[in-house]
């Protein structure tokens, strides 16, 4: 849960920093370090990660990689860094693939902060990949995202395991970015096929594109179906248990009509994120109701944190007097939550004297 909620600290700030962190080092303090250290590895530590690793290959030499990850006392991980505002292509990784064949890595990352491509050698041993085997994207990602991402972590790091599912994953991920360019824009071949299954007639290039957009629109309708049985079902853990408040009357009850979206799974996390220096996350709970969906403390309705108002058009974040009045403040992004630290913080303060302050992380 630490490396989800530091990652989504960090995708909720991205685009409100991108212009402040146009340079690589700007980036690789504000981003790229923090990611590192999540996962386990102490960056000032020299041990545990080398900065500006050098190895000299044939003529080259002096070249430097701006991180070596130490795992069982040898560089395994090499990571490569960008200015977030550098679009990845393979030729950025150029100082990896010298260097990956000379050294003990396993693992190549070439990341601008926002993206993190792994590479490994499964195609020729001792040779690096020109394609990544995984890609994470701190605008984008899911738990799938973060479980795979979590493998690299200090504390579970196994090398052949991590190589066992490298394959399985690159052609995972890759048939994956073939299915969404599918369903964006389906190709003649797929319009055929599908086509073929419930229309009899001859195959022409009008009825191609007489049915095209009908693919479209059936492969969209059918994913935001799952997407929302695959999130209801998800949520029933989180919100199954909810009552009706006992003297709160614009609260409602649990039924339905309740549909949790991802923007409030964002908020939510949000919330743990800002709270997890202070108290365990797993005491903050989520409780949706049709009116609003509400972080509590305990689970427990007259622990309220803060509420999400995102139903209509303008979206508020309820914040929570010590006589538990709320105040609906206005928001336009989501890392504008992280605006009202305070009062967030205040609340648990005020429910539960163990909660430690602000200047002392939870350990």
């Amino acid at each position: 849960m630490e490396l989800f909620d530091t990652l989504t600290r960090l995708a909720s700030r991205l685009d409100s920093q991108r212009e402040l962190l146009s340079t690589e080092e700007a980036t690789k303090n504000a981003v790229i370090m923090p990611i590192i250290n999540a996962l386990g590895y102490n960056v000032f530590d020299p041990t545990e990660v080398i900065p500006e690793f050098t190895a000299d290959v044939g003529v080259k030499k002096g070249e430097k990689v701006d991180y070596a990850i130490v795992v069982d006392g040898e560089p395994t991980i090499l990571i490569e860094c960008k200015g977030i505002n550098t679009k990845l292509d393979f030729k950025h990784a150029s100082q990896l693939y010298r260097y990956f064949g000379v050294t003990a890595a396993r693992f190549a990352v070439l990341t601008n902060g926002q993206h993190l491509w792994f590479y490994t050698d499964l195609d020729s041993p001792n040779q690096m990949d020109s394609k990544a085997f995984f890609k994470f994207d701190l605008n984008d990602f899911d738990a799938r995202d973060v479980a795979e991402l979590s493998k690299f972590g200090k504390s579970v790091f196994n090398l052949d395991n991590i190589l066992a599912n490298a394959t399985e994953l690159k052609y995972t991920q890759q048939l994956g970015a073939v299915l969404a360019t599918e369903v964006e824009s389906p190709s003649d071949e797929l319009v055929k096929h599908l086509t073929s299954k419930i229309y009899d007639g001859r195959f022409t290039a009008a009825v191609c594109d007489q049915f095209r957009p009908l693919v479209k629109s059936a492969f969209r309708d059918f994913i935001n179906e799952r997407l929302s049985n695959r999130l209801k079902s998800a949520l029933q853990g989180v919100s199954a248990d909810i009552e009706a408040p006992e003297s709160e009357a614009d609260d409602e009850p649990q039924d339905n009509g309740i549909v949790t979206t991802a923007e409030e799974i964002e908020g939510f996390h949000i919330v743990r994120a800002i709270l997890a220096k202070h108290i365990p996350v797993k005491r903050v709970v989520m409780r949706d109701t049709k009116s609003y969906c509400g972080v509590l403390l305990d689970d427990n309705n007259r622990k309220p944190i803060c509420r999400l108002h995102f139903n209509g058009g303008q979206k508020y974040i309820g914040t929570f007097d010590a006589e538990k009045n709320e105040t609906r403040n206005p928001i336009e992004r989501l890392e504008a939550i992280y605006d009202f630290e305070e009062q967030i913080v205040g609340s648990i303060h005020a429910y539960d004297g163990s909660a430690e302050p602000a200047s002392a992380p939870v350990e």
